[in-house]
């Protein structure tokens, strides 16, 4: 049960939590939930307390709730769903992901591309070209963003190393909303996105790594890898796109 108002503790702690992983706007407190946003981020959240010392965070964000990997706990608030944590140390250890997938999902990529190119012209290939990499520079940010500034196959965190690798390429992507979608990208060490983009290796719905005949034993051999990558099932429509663009019809192409 959450107390009305919120104490001065309590709604203080609330704002140090928002504040602290970007959503810096507030719009008050209704029924003893406090209601904040981003100039950053998109959707809403909303903090509290409730009878048993624990927090309870609120979000109206689908594509947050989705793939936050909580489970939403059964109790009475705004937003589509709610998370309890037992003290503040789980759910500050919560919020840096909330905000990274605020920032890249659904169209937050497609929006600030827009804003930056609107007044870009687009006659010649040079203009067209120009156009392209303001894109393909937040598809990256984003990207960088939603996989925690990793690699999920390898660990590795050097950005000088990790690339933006499209699923779908951009040229032949039907619209930019589907070219910055960050569910048409994996973040990969650069020898993964060689692979991944010359077709030599792909992905199963499971995340594991499909390795094309045509690649030499060697080549496999230095293509370490620890996990499997999370995948969404965006993720998974557009690797069965990746896979059957390379002439091969099912994974058992793959080995």
């Amino acid at each position: 049960m959450v107390g009305a108002p919120q104490s001065f503790v309590t709604s203080h702690e609330c704002d140090k939590v928002a504040f602290q992983n970007g959503f810096r706007r507030t719009h008050g407190e209704s029924g003893g939930w406090r209601h904040y946003t981003s100039t950053t981020a998109q959707g809403s959240l909303w903090l509290t307390r409730d009878n048993t010392g624990g927090w309870l965070l609120a979000l109206d964000h689908a594509g947050v709730v989705a793939e936050i990997g909580l489970e939403p706990r059964d109790a009475e608030g705004p937003g589509i769903a709610r998370f309890w944590f037992a003290d503040l140390v789980l759910l500050y250890a919560t919020m840096p992901r909330v905000y990274e997938l605020a920032v890249s999902l659904p169209d937050a990529p497609l929006q600030e591309f827009l804003h930056h190119t609107e007044v870009l012209p687009r006659s010649t290939e040079a203009e067209r070209l120009v156009v392209q990499r303001v894109g393909q520079n937040i598809f990256r940010e984003r990207l960088m963003a939603y996989w925690q500034g990793r690699c999920p196959l390898t660990g590795i965190t050097d950005k000088a190393l990790l690339r933006a690798s499209h699923i779908k390429p951009w040229k032949d992507c039907d619209s930019d909303a589907e070219r910055l979608d960050v569910h048409n990208g994996l973040l990969l060490s650069a020898l993964w996105d060689a692979a991944f983009d010359s077709g030599l290796v792909s992905f199963d719905d499971a995340g594991r790594p499909l390795f094309s005949p045509t690649l030499s034993s060697d080549g496999k051999a230095l293509l370490c890898w620890e996990n499997p990558l999370p995948l969404s099932d965006k993720h998974r429509e557009k690797l069965a796109w990746h896979r059957a663009s390379f002439l091969y019809e099912d994974a058992s192409a793959f080995i």
